[in-house]
């Protein structure tokens, strides 16, 4: 299927020709915390297709925001993560979770949520308090690290090597974090009472 194009002269406009089709920005936000199977990718994405799901990583792969590398002998045991060119798009997402803070609200009972989804706001948080270096975030049963550096702020998943801090939320704490409801809690150095 030909790609659809504004057929502006624009440079917002041509990256919209890119990722401003429907779930595109949403797949580069699961891909910033690294490598996803498929079946990640569908699982944690509710309410795509498999059909737009795979045009989607197939459009993206072509314009050279992922790539697909194969896990083992297997054709289908793939991962896709994020080129160099798509985490560029870090900046944008963040951008977005800034400015769409405000429309968040409380959760309604048909919205999906995912823990790792809250990686975003809570690394603006920790960078806040943190200035420097690495927090491991538990958010129920998910985990993810955040790095502070010269750099900006990254979100990986799994736990940090050696992380400065650990944060252990609930996704109620996370949402609250997330909406501007609430400070993030910061854990007190060890030996000490709060």
């Amino acid at each position: 299927m030909p790609r659809r194009s504004y057929d502006h002269y624009c440079a917002a406009s041509r990256a919209l020709d890119v990722v401003g089709d429907r779930w595109s920005l949403l797949l580069v936000r699961e891909l910033c915390g690294g490598p996803r199977r498929y079946s990640d990718l569908f699982a944690d994405l509710p309410g795509i297709s498999t059909d737009v799901l795979a045009s989607r990583l197939k459009e993206l792969e072509r314009d050279g925001i992922v790539t697909r590398e194969r896990l083992g002998p297997r054709a289908n045991a793939a991962a896709y993560q994020l080129t160099d060119t798509g985490l560029a798009l870090r900046p944008v997402l963040d951008a977005l979770s800034i400015w769409g803070t405000g429309l968040l609200g409380e959760r309604t009972t048909t919205d999906a949520v995912r823990a790792h989804w809250f990686a975003l706001p809570l690394g603006r948080a920790v960078a806040q308090r943190l200035g420097h270096g690495s927090a491991t975030v538990f958010v129920g049963d998910t985990v993810f690290h955040i790095v502070v550096d010269e750099s900006g702020v990254r979100h990986h998943d799994g736990p940090a090597p050696d992380p400065d801090t650990e944060l252990h939320l609930d996704l109620t704490t996370a949402a609250a974090v997330a909406r501007g409801d609430q400070e993030l809690p910061w854990p007190h150095p060890t030996g000490t009472s709060p």
